[in-house]
C-alpha cells in the first residue's frame, strides 16, 4: 500500500511524527508504527526505530491482541444480516450445553452477558492454547458473574463463545470463515493467524531499567477469537476505512452505525470518562469528539484503532512491548490532530431532485406544547425534527412508505412520525408517539390531549 503523505500539509505531518516520537521515547518501545486514515485511504505512515534492523513500514505485522474481537464481532453480524441468526437469540439456541447459553449473541457481543472476564487456569495469553482444547476448559466451573444484560463486564471467553457460535454455524475453522468473508474481500493480505516475515518481536521493558526480556509468543487455541491476529498499519487502515463506510462484500453501512452504537449499560466510570460498548467496537467521548474503535494488548504488543466518523479520519498505532506508551491515547491525538489542523471540507450543498409535496407542506416550525421545533427535509432523503433553538430531543426519521416515518436516535429512536389530517385533507397536527405538534402553541381547534381552555391565551389581570 502506498501512503499518500504528501496530502497533509507539512506542519500536520511534523505534528504527527513528534507525536509518535514522544510516544515511543516515553514509552520506552522498542519500535513504533503508526498510520492516519482519511477520506477512506492511508494518508500518512510514520514508524520510530527499526525491527530486523530497518524502519518498520506498513508491511510489518504486529500482534493486535483485542482488536481481534472486533473481526469476530463483523462475522456475527454477517451472519444476522444473511437470517441465520437473531442478535436476541440465546447462545443456547444455536451452541447448546456451554453453560453460559442463556446470555443473547448481543449480550455477548457488548460484554454484557455477565461471563468473566477471563478464563480460568494459566494466564491464557502466556500459556499453550492446547491447554485450553475445550470450550469448558476455557470457561470454567463458574462462568457467570453477574446477571445477563445489567452491566458492562469485559469479557474474554465470551469471545471465545462468538468465535465457536461462528464455526458452529459456518461449518468451518473460525481463521478460514475469517479468511474467506472478510479478509480477502477487503484485501487485508497482511492478517494472519500466525506471524508471518516480516513481523515484530513482543517485548517485556524493565520498569526500572533500560533493558529487555522476550515475550513468548503462543497460539491461543479456543480463545483465537478473542485475541490472536497478527496485522499490520496498512491493513488496519484499510479495516478502519471499512468499519467508517462499510462495503457491501462485507457488511452495509447501516450495519457498521449498529455496532458503532452503545449497547452497553454504562458504569460510573464510563460516566466519568465518557466511554460505553457497542457491538464488538469501544465508544468514547474525548473532548467533544466522538471515537469508535478497540485496543489490544498482549504480552509483548500494544494496539489500538480509533475513528472519528464525524472528522472522517482514522488512526492506528501499534508497539512491540508489553506495557509502557499508551496507544489508545496517542492513537486519539493522531485523529485529533489531523482534524483540527485540516478540517473536514463538508460536500457540497444540494438540492432534493424531487419533493412530495404532501411532505413539503409539513416543513417549518411546529410546537409540542409552547416549545418551538423545526421540521426539515434533507437532500438525504430524510426529515429531521428538532428544537428551533438550543438542546432537546431530536432525531432524523426516515420514511416507512406508508406515510410515516421512524426516528433514527435519540429519545425519538424507533417512535412513529405522523401527520393526523382533518376530513378535508389540510394538516391538524403531528403524532410523534403521542406527542402532538400543533402549528401555533396550544393551537384552538387542534386536537391537542386534554383540550384548550375556551378562554384562549390571557394576561394577569
Amino acid at each position: 500500500m502506498t501512503s499518500s503523505q504528501e496530502e497533509l500539509l507539512p506542519a500536520t505531518r511534523r505534528a504527527l511524527l513528534h507525536r509518535i516520537a514522544v510516544a515511543q521515547s516515553e514509552g520506552r518501545s522498542p519500535s513504533l508504527v503508526a498510520a492516519v486514515v482519511r477520506d477512506g485511504r492511508a494518508v500518512w505512515h510514520g514508524a520510530r526505530t527499526s525491527v530486523d534492523g530497518h524502519a518498520p513500514d506498513e508491511d510489518v505485522q504486529y500482534r493486535i491482541g483485542s482488536i481481534t474481537k472486533t473481526f469476530t464481532a463483523v462475522l456475527v453480524l454477517r451472519l444476522r444480516d444473511e437470517g441465520v441468526l437473531d442478535l436476541e437469540d440465546p447462545l443456547e439456541k444455536h451452541l447448546p450445553g456451554t453453560g453460559a447459553g442463556e446470555a443473547t449473541i448481543a449480550q455477548l457481543l457488548a460484554h454484557t452477558g455477565g461471563l468473566a472476564a477471563e478464563s480460568p487456569g494459566p494466564w491464557w495469553e502466556r500459556t499453550p492454547g492446547s491447554l485450553r482444547p475445550e470450550l469448558t476448559d476455557v470457561l470454567g466451573d463458574q462462568p457467570v458473574l453477574h446477571p445477563a444484560g445489567r452491566r458492562f463486564h469485559y469479557s474474554n471467553p465470551g469471545y471465545s463463545l462468538l468465535g465457536a457460535l461462528v464455526e458452529e454455524l459456518r461449518g468451518a475453522p473460525w481463521d478460514d470463515v475469517l479468511r474467506r468473508e472478510v479478509l480477502e474481500p477487503l484485501s487485508l493480505n497482511r492478517t494472519s493467524m500466525r506471524p508471518q516475515h516480516p513481523h515484530a518481536g513482543g517485548w517485556a521493558v524493565h520498569p526500572w531499567a533500560d533493558v529487555m526480556l522476550p515475550e513468548p509468543t503462543e497460539d491461543f487455541g479456543r480463545m483465537v477469537a478473542a485475541g490472536q491476529l497478527w496485522s499490520t498499519t496498512g491493513d488496519l487502515a484499510r479495516f478502519a476505512a471499512f468499519l467508517a463506510r462499510g462495503d457491501d462484500r462485507v457488511l452495509s453501512a447501516e450495519t457498521l452505525r449498529e455496532m458503532r452504537t452503545p449497547a452497553a449499560p454504562a458504569e460510573l466510570t464510563d460516566l466519568v470518562d465518557g466511554g460505553t460498548y457497542g457491538l464488538g467496537l469501544r465508544i468514547e467521548n474525548q473532548g467533544g469528539r466522538l471515537l469508535v474503535g478497540h485496543s489490544g494488548s498482549v504480552p509483548g504488543f500494544l494496539a489500538s484503532l480509533t475513528l472519528s466518523v464525524a472528522d472522517d479520519v482514522a488512526a492506528v498505532v501499534l508497539a512491540n512491548c508489553t506495557s509502557g506508551p499508551m496507544v489508545t491515547q496517542v492513537a486519539a491525538d493522531l485523529v485529533r490532530i489531523v482534524a483540527e489542523a485540516e478540517p473536514r471540507i463538508p460536500e457540497p450543498w444540494k438540492p432534493l431532485r424531487e419533493v412530495d409535496r404532501s411532505v413539503l407542506e409539513l416543513a417549518g416550525q411546529w410546537y409540542w406544547g409552547t416549545s418551538p421545533f423545526a421540521l426539515r427535509l434533507t437532500a438525504d432523503g430524510f426529515v429531521s425534527l428538532g428544537p428551533l433553538s438550543g438542546s432537546g430531543r431530536r432525531s432524523r426519521f426516515r420514511a416507512n412508505g406508508d406515510g410515516t416515518w421512524s426516528g433514527l436516535e435519540g429519545y425519538f429512536a424507533g417512535e412513529v412520525l405522523r401527520a393526523v389530517r382533518r376530513p378535508d385533507g389540510t394538516v391538524d397536527h403531528l403524532d410523534l408517539g403521542s406527542f402532538v405538534f400543533t402549528r401555533q402553541p396550544y393551537e384552538e381547534g387542534a386536537a391537542v390531549p386534554g383540550g384548550i381552555d375556551p378562554e384562549g391565551w390571557r394576561g394577569i389581570g
